[in-house]
This record gives C-alpha cells, sequence and structure tokens, in this order.
C-alpha cells in the first residue's frame, strides 16, 4: 500500500449490513393524541392497554402517545439545518442498536456498539438518484471545524470510497472509478450544519475534463479547469484511499489553509492512470464541489 503522510487513525469495526434500496428521508413526526372521554371509558381504555402490553412478545416496542413521553427516534418538527445529524443519531443508531436494521439509513457502521458514539452511517439523498450522503453518528461540524484534522478522526473519505457499489446498485451494473465523485462542500455552500461526503457520479463534461488532464497531474498541486470551473489538483497514486487522508493534504497545502479550511471544498475522484488505479483531490476556495455532481449518473448510462 502506497502511504502518503501516514498517521495513526482509529480504525472502524464494520458491522455492516446488506445494502438496502434507496429510500426518502421523510422527517415528519406523528401526532400525539388526547383521549377526551368520561372517567369511566378512560378506566376500560386503561385495563385495555395494560392486558396488551402484559401479552406483548418480550422486546417488542411500545408506543407512547404521551408528549411527555416521546420516543426517542422521533425528530424535531423542522430540523431544518440539523436534519442530517437527528436523523442519523435519533433514527439510524437507535434502529441499528435496537434491531439491527439501519433504516432509514442505508449502513450503519459502529466502532464502539457499546456507546455508539464513534462511526458512521450511509445515508440515501432525500432528493432522490444514484446520490448517497456519508455522515458520521457523532455531532462534527465541516471542515470550519478542527476534528478532521484530528489524527484518531476515522478516514471518512476513505469510508466514503467504499460505499460506493450503492452507486453500483442504483445503476444496475458497475461504474467505471474514474465516473465517481467523492464531495465536501465550502462552509458557505452548506445546507446542513452536520459533516457529510456526498458520494455520486460525475456530470459528463466533468469526466471528459479530468481523463483529458490526469497524465498531466501530479503529487504536486496544480490548477486545472474542470467542466470551465477553476481547481487545483493533485494526483494520489494509490487504489485506495486507507493511507492517505484528503484532508490532511489540503491542510499541509498552503501555509494559511489549516487555519480556513471552511472556506474550501475537497473532492475526491477515483481514477485509472496508466500506471495503475488511483485518485484525484480537487479543491479551491471558488465554485463548491457539488457543481460537478450528477444524480442521474447518465455518464455511466443510469438513464435518470
Amino acid at each position: 500500500m502506497v502511504l502518503c503522510r501516514a498517521r495513526s487513525r482509529t480504525a472502524i469495526d464494520h458491522r455492516a449490513i446488506d445494502n438496502r434500496p434507496p429510500i426518502c428521508n421523510d422527517v415528519a413526526l406523528q401526532n400525539c393524541r388526547r383521549n377526551h372521554v368520561s372517567k369511566l371509558t378512560g378506566l376500560i381504555l386503561a385495563l385495555a392497554g395494560a392486558a396488551a402490553m402484559l401479552s406483548a412478545p418480550a422486546g417488542a416496542d411500545t408506543h407512547k402517545s404521551s408528549k411527555s413521553e416521546k420516543s426517542d427516534d422521533d425528530l424535531a418538527a423542522n430540523p431544518g439545518r440539523d436534519a442530517l445529524r437527528q436523523i442519523v443519531q435519533n433514527q439510524c443508531v437507535v434502529n441499528w442498536s435496537r434491531r439491527q436494521d439501519p433504516a432509514p439509513c442505508e449502513r450503519v457502521y459502529l466502532a464502539d456498539s457499546k456507546t455508539n458514539r464513534s462511526g458512521y452511517a450511509v445515508l440515501a439523498d432525500a432528493k432522490g438518484g444514484a446520490h448517497y450522503l456519508l455522515i458520521p453518528v457523532q455531532t462534527m461540524t465541516g471542515l470550519d471545524g478542527n476534528e478532521l484534522l484530528d489524527p484518531d478522526t476515522p478516514n471518512y473519505f476513505a469510508e466514503a470510497w467504499r460505499a460506493h457499489d450503492l452507486i453500483d446498485k442504483f445503476v444496475g451494473h458497475q461504474v467505471p472509478r474514474s465516473a465517481i465523485g467523492l464531495v465536501v462542500n465550502k462552509a458557505q455552500a452548506r445546507s446542513q450544519d452536520q459533516f457529510h461526503i456526498h458520494i455520486e457520479c460525475l456530470r459528463q463534461d466533468a469526466f471528459d475534463s479530468l481523463r483529458a488532464a490526469a497524465e498531466q497531474l501530479t503529487d504536486h498541486w496544480s490548477p486545472v479547469s474542470v467542466a470551465g470551473l477553476p481547481y487545483d489538483a493533485l494526483r494520489i497514486g494509490s487504489g485506495s484511499l486507507d493511507g492517505t487522508n484528503p484532508f490532511d493534504l489540503l491542510a499541509s497545502w498552503k501555509p494559511d489553509a489549516r487555519n480556513h479550511l471552511g472556506s474550501y471544498t475537497v473532492v475526491v475522484i477515483g481514477m485509472q492512470f496508466n500506471s495503475g488505479p488511483g485518485f484525484i483531490e480537487l479543491t479551491g476556495t471558488g465554485p463548491t464541489g457539488e457543481l460537478l455532481l450528477d444524480p442521474s449518473c447518465a455518464v455511466a448510462g443510469g438513464g435518470g
């Protein structure tokens, strides 16, 4: 394995399940019910409920109807910029821990199954298409935070690349590595506060630009135009990202980059070089990386 800036990073103990079909992340809440009945009717209902609970199988879930006893897997009525964190922490991790079911996520990986405080989930984007999000299970901001440069933080880009088989399954056949991109948007372009990595196909023009430029790129940063948009590019000469962390590469690029990571977008694209498989990393403070992606995966015959 080719190592680049090898550092000690926490390994993920993969507790995976098979892939699930894409889902729509509906964060609507169940409405609480109130009974306005006589004391006698209320007593009858209470006795009936008690009898039902006694007859329920061991381990069965019991749903509370009182607002004060709201279930852990409920979400806020209007989660807004906190929706991804709530879906992962209050639904995916809870369902996985209780029933080994990651719904509504595709997958859940927990580094510590006892605390559920470290690991990540993979969620189908609510907008649909061949578009998935890798999201840490712990609360974490984007590049504007310092967690991603901590040597003990898992290599989330490596984990996101491992999840690109979901793109293959959505499209119905294997998608070339050079057609798949992983993106972290710059802070100003994010709609969610919880850190996440987009896993998606490239636009056709972005694919063509990178294929044309691939052999001219080196392990030193250099300017490149991708689909008419300006970025800086770096060649990663390894078939996996296990020994290479793109955030470290960005932080070591410019003297002020480490202190202003939130101003940068980070894009990692698989590539098949003449010398073998590798990656291209793109970054910049201009156009955000998600502009290069296409959830229809038309570049690989996804058809929408």
